[in-house]
Protein backbone atom coordinates (compact mmCIF):
# COMPACT_ATOMS: atom_id res chain seq x y z
CA UNK A 1 0.00 0.00 0.00
CA UNK A 2 1.44 3.60 -1.06
CA UNK A 3 1.19 6.24 1.23
CA UNK A 4 0.67 9.90 0.48
CA UNK A 5 1.60 12.67 3.30
CA UNK A 6 1.30 9.58 6.07
CA UNK A 7 -2.06 8.84 4.42
CA UNK A 8 -2.37 5.39 3.19
CA UNK A 9 -3.41 5.19 -0.29
CA UNK A 10 -4.08 1.71 -1.81
CA UNK A 11 -3.14 1.75 -5.39
CA UNK A 12 -5.70 -0.54 -7.07
CA UNK A 13 -8.57 1.76 -6.10
CA UNK A 14 -10.09 4.73 -7.78
CA UNK A 15 -10.32 7.84 -5.81
CA UNK A 16 -12.15 11.51 -6.12
CA UNK A 17 -9.20 13.26 -4.56
CA UNK A 18 -10.90 16.73 -3.88
CA UNK A 19 -13.53 14.82 -1.90
CA UNK A 20 -11.78 12.18 -0.27
CA UNK A 21 -13.96 9.69 -1.73
CA UNK A 22 -12.43 5.90 -2.48
CA UNK A 23 -14.12 3.88 -5.59
CA UNK A 24 -13.70 -0.26 -6.12
CA UNK A 25 -15.44 -1.19 -9.07
CA UNK A 26 -17.04 -4.84 -8.52
CA UNK A 27 -17.79 -7.50 -10.94
CA UNK A 28 -21.58 -6.82 -11.24
CA UNK A 29 -21.15 -3.70 -12.37
CA UNK A 30 -21.79 -1.98 -9.25
CA UNK A 31 -18.83 0.33 -6.94
CA UNK A 32 -18.45 0.00 -3.86
CA UNK A 33 -17.78 3.55 -2.09
CA UNK A 34 -15.99 4.86 0.93
CA UNK A 35 -14.00 7.39 2.50
CA UNK A 36 -10.56 7.44 2.31
CA UNK A 37 -8.14 7.61 4.90
CA UNK A 38 -6.98 11.15 4.74
CA UNK A 39 -10.78 11.67 5.46
CA UNK A 40 -11.50 9.37 8.42
CA UNK A 41 -7.94 11.23 9.59
CA UNK A 42 -9.73 14.33 9.63
CA UNK A 43 -13.04 13.62 10.90
CA UNK A 44 -11.70 12.15 13.98
CA UNK A 45 -12.89 9.61 15.63
CA UNK A 46 -16.88 8.76 14.09
CA UNK A 47 -18.91 8.33 15.99
CA UNK A 48 -22.38 8.02 13.37
CA UNK A 49 -22.68 6.91 10.26
CA UNK A 50 -26.06 6.82 8.30
CA UNK A 51 -26.35 5.68 4.94
CA UNK A 52 -28.93 6.56 2.65
CA UNK A 53 -31.04 3.89 1.81
CA UNK A 54 -31.19 1.15 -0.82
CA UNK A 55 -32.93 2.16 -3.81
CA UNK A 56 -32.17 5.86 -3.51
CA UNK A 57 -30.97 7.38 -6.81
CA UNK A 58 -27.53 9.70 -5.78
CA UNK A 59 -26.70 12.27 -8.20
CA UNK A 60 -22.47 12.95 -8.37
CA UNK A 61 -21.55 15.27 -5.84
CA UNK A 62 -24.21 14.88 -3.71
CA UNK A 63 -24.02 12.35 -0.33
CA UNK A 64 -24.63 9.04 -0.20
CA UNK A 65 -25.07 9.56 3.66
CA UNK A 66 -24.10 11.34 6.97
CA UNK A 67 -20.58 10.98 8.60
CA UNK A 68 -20.88 12.59 12.60
CA UNK A 69 -17.22 12.59 14.24
CA UNK A 70 -17.01 14.94 17.59
CA UNK A 71 -15.27 17.66 15.29
CA UNK A 72 -17.17 16.97 11.74
CA UNK A 73 -20.69 16.40 10.34
CA UNK A 74 -20.92 15.78 6.73
CA UNK A 75 -21.50 13.53 3.70
CA UNK A 76 -20.00 11.22 1.46
CA UNK A 77 -20.06 12.19 -1.92
CA UNK A 78 -21.39 10.11 -5.04
CA UNK A 79 -18.29 9.84 -7.40
CA UNK A 80 -20.96 9.38 -9.45
CA UNK A 81 -24.44 9.40 -11.10
CA UNK A 82 -26.84 6.37 -9.98
CA UNK A 83 -29.09 4.27 -7.70
CA UNK A 84 -27.58 2.81 -4.01
CA UNK A 85 -27.94 -0.83 -4.07
CA UNK A 86 -26.36 -1.66 -1.10
CA UNK A 87 -25.70 -0.06 2.52
CA UNK A 88 -23.24 -1.16 5.05
CA UNK A 89 -24.89 -2.32 8.06
CA UNK A 90 -21.83 -2.96 9.48
CA UNK A 91 -20.48 0.62 9.69
CA UNK A 92 -24.26 1.64 10.64
CA UNK A 93 -23.81 -0.62 13.74
CA UNK A 94 -20.17 0.61 14.27
CA UNK A 95 -19.18 3.54 13.10
CA UNK A 96 -15.47 3.32 14.32
CA UNK A 97 -15.30 1.12 11.20
CA UNK A 98 -14.61 3.64 8.94
CA UNK A 99 -11.64 4.84 11.45
CA UNK A 100 -10.24 1.42 12.17
CA UNK A 101 -10.71 0.20 8.30
CA UNK A 102 -11.82 2.47 5.87
CA UNK A 103 -11.08 0.63 2.52
CA UNK A 104 -12.00 -2.65 3.92
CA UNK A 105 -14.85 -3.07 6.79
CA UNK A 106 -15.45 0.30 6.51
CA UNK A 107 -16.90 0.73 2.69
CA UNK A 108 -20.13 3.26 2.75
CA UNK A 109 -22.36 1.91 -0.02
CA UNK A 110 -22.33 0.09 -3.32
CA UNK A 111 -23.92 1.94 -6.18
CA UNK A 112 -24.89 1.19 -9.40
CA UNK A 113 -23.82 4.13 -12.09
CA UNK A 114 -26.18 5.53 -14.98
CA UNK A 115 -22.91 6.16 -16.82
CA UNK A 116 -20.16 4.37 -15.73
CA UNK A 117 -17.47 4.99 -18.80
CA UNK A 118 -18.19 9.39 -18.52
CA UNK A 119 -17.99 9.12 -14.83
CA UNK A 120 -14.55 6.79 -14.39
CA UNK A 121 -13.01 9.57 -16.16
CA UNK A 122 -12.79 12.37 -13.49
CA UNK A 123 -11.31 9.48 -10.91
CA UNK A 124 -7.34 8.37 -10.70
CA UNK A 125 -5.86 5.54 -9.69
CA UNK A 126 -2.53 3.76 -9.27
CA UNK A 127 0.97 6.04 -9.38
CA UNK A 128 -1.30 9.16 -10.77
CA UNK A 129 -3.76 8.55 -8.04
CA UNK A 130 -0.74 8.53 -4.96
CA UNK A 131 0.90 11.77 -7.12
CA UNK A 132 -2.41 13.55 -6.84
CA UNK A 133 -3.33 12.76 -3.41
CA UNK A 134 0.01 13.44 -2.11
CA UNK A 135 0.07 16.82 -3.73
CA UNK A 136 -3.76 17.46 -2.62
CA UNK A 137 -2.77 16.58 1.02
CA UNK A 138 0.43 19.33 1.06
CA UNK A 139 -1.60 22.30 -0.37
CA UNK A 140 -4.44 21.40 2.19
CA UNK A 141 -1.71 20.86 4.82
CA UNK A 142 -3.04 17.54 6.22
CA UNK A 143 -0.52 14.88 7.16
CA UNK A 144 -1.92 11.58 8.66
CA UNK A 145 0.86 11.42 10.79
CA UNK A 146 0.05 14.62 12.88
Amino acid sequence: MATANNCNVPEDLLYWVKEHVWVRPEDDGTITVGMTDAAQHLAGMVVNATPKKAGRRVKKGRGTGIVESGKWVGPIKSPVNGTIVAVNDAVAADPSLLNSDPYGAGWFVRIQPADWETDKAALVTGAQAVADYEAFLKEQGIDCGQ
